[in-house]
């Protein structure tokens, strides 16, 4: 077999290879299906607890979170592993968190929080993994009142945050935090001076 035979069927086994490759992300791209968690209409299939005093509305297709401490959470209450994505702004000045594996609580339960916040006094930003060593985030990403999306995958002890696709975060979970293994997801309304607004909330259940 001369070198140009060799170097034809390289090539070929190389094209075969990228092409099934390809083939293969393009079936799984496929085969991922968004589950949306809020019908644009009203709040079914979300509660508050009885002791916040946050108030939740849907605005012109939008669930909007004012007020006083106090979060929105999911009915269902055993997200392990999945896919999270929010379609949402945050006022000037405001604070807000997309919180995910979360216990059903009052004022600030304790889960996993994504930050949400643009230009709030806390300096954590937008796209920070919230009160994690090694995942904060300082710089603004976001302006504020912009909508965006932030997308959180949680698999196991690996958790991976990005807003508007670009990955902001990929970490895998230490200590405590190992001991949140799954509940609900939750939307932060942190004080009287935010507005947060969300636009979509969809989910991929993860094996």
């Amino acid at each position: 077999m001369n070198r140009f035979t060799v170097f034809r069927l390289f090539f070929t086994v190389l094209i075969s290879t990228v092409l099934l490759h390809s083939t293969l992300i393009a079936a799984d791209a496929k085969d991922e299906k968004w589950v949306s968690l809020f019908n644009g209409k009203d709040l079914t299939g979300w509660k508050t607890h009885p002791d916040d005093k946050a108030k939740w509305e849907v605005v012109d297709g939008m669930i909007v979170g004012t007020g006083t401490a106090g979060h929105l959470f999911s009915e269902k209450g055993d997200y392990k592993n999945f896919r999270y994505k929010l379609e949402v702004s945050i006022s000037d000045k405001g604070n807000s968190g997309q919180y995910f594996r979360t216990k059903f609580g009052k004022a600030f339960p304790k889960g996993l929080e994504a930050q949400i916040n643009s230009s709030g006094g806390d300096k954590v930003r937008t796209g920070s993994l919230y009160n994690v060593k090694d995942c904060l985030i300082y710089e603004q990403l976001v302006k504020p009142d912009t909508f965006f999306t932030q997308e959180v995958l949680a698999d196991g002890e690996h958790v991976v945050i990005k807003v508007n696709g670009k990955i902001t975060v990929d970490t895998k979970l230490t200590g405590d935090n190992l001991k949140l293994v799954e509940g609900h997801f939750a939307i932060q309304q942190h004080d009287p001076g935010s507005t947060v607004k969300i636009k979509k909330i969809e989910v991929i259940e993860l094996p």
